[in-house]
């Protein structure tokens, strides 16, 4: 049953994730995706502080070795980051008109197939850590799947509006993206067989997912809404904010 959740979720959070994002790159749509991106930073550190976290650290793991594996997870991340194995770059300001925001076709023309590729590839390590969480409680696997929607949607937008500036009809770019969200499935049945074999690793696994999860609030969300100081911003952005923390915290209480 373990493994049918890991496809299921992986399945469905890969799939909604891209027709959530497909929605939401209309033009029409494009005014939700800013809130998203509060709303997303909240579900994601509620999830890595208030779910993730503690229950790594109740499997009985030295507390050292797990913040040592926190620290090394983000670091890791700030350096696949550098090098574009791992982004999370959110092109929100762009809405289909990519030369009237300084945004050169032929550029991204040059950079869709790495977009598909580095969502490949972290499409495929979600699937892991998916499966990873869901082996030390099916709880924590659902918690793990809705972080990890919520930071795909936004950067999926972002994705259509490039690949589309690049010269894809809107279903050439829904159908890529939704085969490379097909990477999480075969990432969790890997994770699963891996982790199966070597449940020691388990919440370690956990600790990075929740690594993954900060980082990205961190260092590519709240830095995005700063940006954007406008004081009527400000107010939606803490709102949005508030509104994610409680989705966790009002979904422990009631699920858990």
């Amino acid at each position: 049953m373990t493994l049918l959740y890991i496809i299921a979720a992986t399945l469905a959070g890969g799939l909604l994730s891209v027709a959530v994002a497909y929605l939401l790159s209309a033009r029409a749509m494009g005014v939700l995706v800013p809130r998203l991106v509060s709303f997303s930073a909240g579900v994601l550190l509620g999830a890595a502080f208030l779910e993730v976290l503690p229950h790594a650290f109740e499997l009985g793991v030295d507390s050292h070795r797990l913040f040592a594996a926190l620290l090394a997870g983000l670091l890791a991340f700030f350096v696949l980051e550098k090098f574009a194995l791992w982004r999370h770059s959110h092109h929100h300001e762009h809405d289909g008109h990519g030369h009237e925001h300084g945004f050169d076709a032929h550029e991204a023309g040059q950079s869709g197939l790495l977009i598909l590729v580095g969502d490949s590839l972290h499409n495929f390590a979600d699937g892991i850590l998916i499966a990873a969480a869901f082996l030390a409680d099916p709880w924590l696997g659902f918690v793990t799947t809705l972080g990890t929607i919520v930071h795909e949607v936004p950067q999926e937008a972002g994705d259509f509006i490039i690949l589309i500036n690049a010269g894809y009809s809107r279903a050439r770019a829904l159908a890529y993206n939704a085969l490379a969200s097909l990477a999480a499935v075969a990432g969790g049945v890997l994770g699963y067989v891996a982790l199966t074999q070597a449940k020691a690793a388990i919440p370690y696994v956990i600790v990075l997912a929740a690594a993954s999860f900060i980082y990205i609030a961190v260092a590519d969300l709240i830095p995005w809404m700063h940006r954007r100081a406008e004081s009527e911003s400000a107010v939606w952005q803490i709102g949005t904010v508030a509104a994610g923390l409680a989705v966790i915290a009002a979904s422990h209480s009631l699920l858990h």
